[in-house]
């Protein structure tokens, strides 16, 4: 995305099964390799929830990193 991701728009790289269409190319936005999985952003996956969960913590990090918050 040229001029970055709104907050609330999924990534046009993201595919069906979510999985990211630029993964390993270098197009792939640094800030995208720089994200790394982990407890606080994901949840508890033995929960069953992870994706929820980790749905819920990226808005949230998009609301409050969003210009004019």
């Amino acid at each position: 995305m040229p001029n970055g991701k709104p907050a609330g728009v999924a990534c046009i790289h993201l595919l069906n099964d979510f999985k990211c269409a630029i993964f390993n190319k270098p197009e792939r936005p640094n800030f995208c390799g720089s994200l790394k999985p982990n407890l606080e952003m994901c949840g508890d996956e033995k929960h069953g929830n992870a994706r929820e969960y980790a749905i819920a913590w990226l808005s949230n990090l998009e609301h409050l990193t969003k210009p004019n918050h």
